[in-house]
């Protein structure tokens, strides 16, 4: 009998008016939209708060892009509480339209718009200027070709002592007609690095290979030529290269 009672009455529970989900809250999110969050949790409102599958609700908010795990919590009376945790940006992909936070395999997490600085944590990463018409179209939760994330991240990583060059900095620009540029802004040059197709480069260290290689005849050029005397290199093919004023 008193077995009966209690299950009528936690089913009273379950199903009455009471306990039923009245508030969400969430917190750890950074890149992650709010709107984003509001219809992946729109379901749990006014259901029954000790109904909540919390494992199905965190599974839906870690396919949202920027979300690596989530943990999800109901709290009496009626309450349901989800913690996130992002993935680790680690680097800035910008277009014409706008900057786009990416991570290690590639995923872009987030969007900041072109105008005013990056957070100082981002400013520290690699940025590439995708300057190519079909890059208008990137938007969050695409991913950039692991082929065009290597090359762009080993150009990335060229310092301007490498080259021979009295540069401070050194920009990674990507373009339809050149492919990827170093870009010096003082001295003002432009070395073209061309493209890294994945075909070219099936073998372990092959890209890092032909990057070094297109590096030591920059530096070949820069000692023999004064680099303040060229404007535009042309280093596809190591073996050729090409310059002009």
């Amino acid at each position: 009998m008193l077995t009966a009672v209690l299950i009528g009455a936690l089913l009273a529970l379950v199903n009455g008016p009471w306990l039923r989900v009245g508030r969400v809250a969430w917190a750890g999110e950074r890149f992650t939209p709010d709107a984003q969050l509001q219809r992946a949790l729109a379901s749990l409102d006014g259901i029954g708060l000790l109904t909540v599958d919390a494992t199905a609700v965190a599974s839906k908010i870690q396919r949202l892009p920027a979300v690596s795990r989530a943990t999800v919590e109901a709290v009496l009376p009626d309450a349901v509480r989800v913690h996130i945790v992002e993935k680790v940006p680690t680097f800035v992909w910008q277009t014409s339209a706008v900057r786009l936070v990416g991570v290690a395999d590639g995923m872009l997490i987030g969007q900041l718009p072109l105008a005013g600085d990056l957070p100082v944590d981002l400013a520290a990463l690699p940025l590439i200027d995708d300057r190519r018409a079909q890059s208008r179209r990137l938007i969050v939760g695409d991913r950039i070709d692991s082929s065009s994330l290597a090359a762009a991240l080993h150009l990335s990583d060229v310092e301007p002592a490498a080259l021979g060059s009295t540069a401070v900095d050194l920009d990674v620009r990507l373009t339809d007609n050149d492919g990827f540029l170093l870009v010096s802004a003082q001295p003002a040059w432009q070395a073209d690095f061309g493209l890294y197709p994945d075909s070219d480069f099936g073998q372990p260290g092959a890209l890092q290979e032909r990057v070094e290689a297109q590096v030591t005849a920059v530096r070949t050029l820069f000692s023999f030529e004064g680099e303040s005397t060229i404007g535009w290199i042309d280093a596809r093919d190591p073996r050729r290269v090409y310059w002009r004023p």
